[in-house]
């Protein structure tokens, strides 16, 4: 089957399933998992045989993946010659190999097939944009590292795809992005944000967040820019977990991807994630560092897929305090809240755990003096109703748009947690 026809096959198969009942679709999940498990999953040397249940598998994550890249991928490819490909051209004989940016941590790699990446683009316009596709779409990609993934996109008469190097910065590529006038963008907030304080000439006809946490300050200043609802692409190194319907659910990928939900504390869940339609790369109960609050009902677009509320941030930004009690934690979705609820003007800040005992809020010297002083308060009352011994410390300075990290408003500089 060449490219084309398996980006066909996909978009029709996403689109299918996404017709069952939840019933109806939990049994074909189940039989599809039951087959990658029979079938691809023993072709990594690092598992071997078919688990009887997936539950019976370890759980991995990325500090084990890359330790023992090689175990991972069916073609025994070691970490240092992905690596080297990525030097060259992203090229290891047929496979892609691509990487994560990076800006949160340690770099991740993955690798894939050409027919895994034709899947990837299927799966992504079905979701995201199938009434745009037959007229023809331009899509721009703003992310700090182009991959691989994209070159399928390029290949079709359908779409035109353009990526701009978010490391370059805005102004390197605004004449270059305005004049490739695209229906569709793809950039993470704080550069959808950027568009709107200087006043981009684009006129998309839909445009997704991705690559950042979407924090709700952010949103109405971007629908408000492109008077279009703001959708999300939840997507990592580790595949593509969830899109934004046209209802504005935010669906997982379950079609592709099973998830198992642990609870994390405030309503909140992490996963592990088995990607069950990956064949090159082997992906099965990795644990993700993703914070997620799960919507208790359906979406009324009339999809299986179950929706998630939001995504509140990363596990490594929980502030870990300590407190009479003994330690304690504080996610990120509280510790903002806090911050934006004090007073209606603040629309920026950095809130940051620089030690066990303390924390610095960043607030703009334009921003008004009384509405700083509440955030203060705002943020010390709550650590002393959870009785955390710490010291917040204001700092009045500039928030400068930051390409070369991700933007992480709450962010926890402490050794991750082991």
């Amino acid at each position: 089957m060449n490219g084309l026809a398996e980006a066909a096959g996909c978009f029709a198969l996403t689109h299918w399933v996404s017709r069952k009942t939840r019933p109806g679709f939990e049994r074909w999940q189940a039989a599809a998992l039951r087959r990658f498990l029979d079938r691809d999953l023993p072709r990594a040397s690092f598992y071997g045989k078919a688990p009887a249940h997936l539950a019976d598998l370890p759980v991995t994550d990325k500090a084990l993946l890359m330790a023992r890249f090689d175990e991972f991928n069916i073609h025994g490819l070691t970490a240092a010659q992905a690596r080297a490909a990525l030097e060259r051209d992203g090229r290891a004989g047929s496979l892609t190999v691509g990487a994560s940016t990076g800006t949160s941590g340690n770099r991740g790699l993955f690798v894939i097939s050409e027919a895994e990446k034709y899947r990837w683009l299927g799966a992504i316009l079905a979701k995201a944009a199938p009434d745009l596709l037959w007229r023809g779409m331009r899509v721009a990609v703003i992310l700090p590292q182009n991959t691989g993934l994209y070159d399928s996109a390029r290949r079709s008469r359908l779409i035109k795809l353009a990526f701009f190097d978010l490391t370059a910065g805005p102004e390197s590529w605004r004449g270059a992005l305005e004049m490739f006038d695209p229906t569709v963008i793809i950039a993470p907030p704080k550069i959808l944000r950027h568009f709107a304080a200087e006043d981009f000439r684009l006129r998309p006809k839909r445009v997704f967040s991705a690559a950042e946490t979407l924090d709700p300050v952010d949103r109405p200043v971007i629908e408000n820019f492109f008077r279009l609802p703001l959708d999300q692409i939840y997507m990592a190194t580790e595949g593509l977990f969830a899109v934004t319907c046209r209802q504005g659910g935010l669906h997982l990928a379950e079609d592709s991807v099973f998830f198992e939900f642990e609870p994390a504390g405030e309503g909140l869940v992490t996963t592990l994630v088995t990607a069950f339609r990956r064949q090159t790369q082997i992906m099965a109960r990795y644990r993700m560092n993703d914070l997620l609050r799960l919507s208790g009902q359906a979406c009324g677009c009339g999809s299986p897929l179950r929706c998630v509320d939001e995504i509140v941030g990363r596990m490594d930004d929980v502030f870990r305090l300590m407190s009479q009690d003994g330690p304690i934690l504080v996610t990120p979705d509280v510790l903002r809240n806090a911050v934006l609820k004090a007073d209606r003007r603040i629309d920026d800040f950095r809130l940051v755990q620089s030690t066990p005992s303390s924390v610095e809020l960043r607030l703009p010297p334009t921003l008004a003096d009384e509405a700083a002083e509440a955030a203060h308060l705002a943020v010390r009352t709550l650590l002393e109703m959870r009785k955390a011994v710490a010291t917040v410390t204001l700092i009045r300075a500039p928030l400068p748009l930051e390409t070369g990290r991700k933007l992480r408003r709450v962010e926890c500089r402490l050794e991750p947690a082991r």
